[in-house]
């Protein structure tokens, strides 16, 4: 039987996406859900099984194939981070019935979404953070994204609110600096008196209710006005996020040329360009690699999409498939 379909899948913490196309890169189906992350069950990996393989034998089944029909699978799944966690997601997939497939951490489909040459380097910068690499060889790379400072994660929305929310405690309460952060953080929470504001922020944290936009909306604005504190915030997060990626980077086999593909809501929507600067001053001062970099204007889960169909044809697909599986992925997530 002819193999003439591919899957992509992209499973974040909160959502999935499951695409469906054949190999010349012609959309056929989609389903948009809730998580498929092992981290976010009880019984781990048994409920990710149970809800991929019922979702994609659905994508199946809707559309009068099976398992036979598939020529290739991608899929970038949050909590894929460390071997143990793969190896056991493999399984996972391999028992669904997929033999030719790709399975890493889902920064890995920033690169193929975002790199015509299917290579490069990802950094994520969202509610958390992670970098990616693809080496022109193929061969592969994961730095931080376990959420901890021991792997350098000192980015993404929720370190940076709390870092606020440190700055404000300590001006208030252990000799700190005076900052710009204070009343606008004061006034957002909605705390009328200092006495108040370890027990409102510590409730926001552990309820994880805290405002973390807006939290970060603030930095952002504290940093351009000139605030010492802000911009050591700022500073410190772009440092470590070179870091990652240049680490990355060195630890792969790239040629002088290097794709920086820059994914997640802290990059794409950031409302200031210090950060951004400021990284890219740290990268080019950190490496001899002429790098490029990308903000990612497209859904990531593009990049499961043309990873599959590489997987399919054996290589990068042509300028024209890649460009009408874009077009399609991006009419289905807005």
């Amino acid at each position: 039987m002819s193999r003439n379909y591919i899957i992509g899948v992209d499973g974040g913490n909160s959502k999935t996406d499951y695409f469906l196309f054949d190999i010349q890169g012609n959309f056929i189906d989609h389903i948009h859900t809730s998580t498929c992350s092992h981290e976010q069950f009880k019984d781990a990996y048994v409920s990710t099984f149970r809800i991929m393989n019922e979702h994609i034998q659905h994508l199946l089944t809707r559309n009068q194939l099976t398992m036979a029909d598939i020529a290739a699978g991608a899929f970038g799944l949050a909590g894929a981070d460390i071997p143990s966690q793969k190896e056991q997601l493999c399984e996972v997939i391999e028992r669904i019935g997929f033999t030719n497939y790709a399975l890493d951490n889902d920064s890995f489909l920033g690169v193929k979404a975002g790199s015509a040459q299917g290579y490069g380097i990802c950094s994520i910068n969202g509610s958390g953070t992670v970098t990616g690499g693809i080496s022109p060889s193929g061969n592969r790379l994961q730095v931080g994204g376990v959420g901890s400072e021991l792997s350098g994660d000192e980015a993404g929305g929720f370190f940076l609110a709390r870092k606020v929310l440190r700055a404000v405690y300590d001006s208030l309460y252990r000799m700190g600096p005076e900052t710009e952060l204070k009343s606008p953080v004061m006034k957002l929470l909605q705390i009328d008196r200092k006495e108040l504001f370890m027990e409102f922020a510590l409730d926001g944290m552990l309820k994880r209710s805290l405002p973390i936009t807006k939290l970060v909306q603030i930095l952002f604005a504290s940093a351009d006005q000139g605030d010492a504190i802000a911009l050591a915030i700022l500073d410190n997060t772009a440092k470590q996020l070179a870091y990652s990626t240049v680490g990355c980077m060195h630890n792969l086999d790239f040629g002088q040329h290097v794709d920086i593909i820059l994914a997640g809501s802290v990059w794409v929507k950031a409302e200031s360009p210090l950060l951004l600067q400021t990284y890219k001053d740290y990268v080019t001062s950190m490496t001899d690699h002429t790098c490029q970099f990308i903000i990612l204007q497209v859904p990531p889960a593009t990049g499961a999409v043309l990873w599959a169909l590489e997987l399919a044809h054996g290589g990068p697909v042509d300028a024209a498939t890649r460009g009408k599986a874009i077009e399609a992925v991006e009419r289905r997530i807005s």
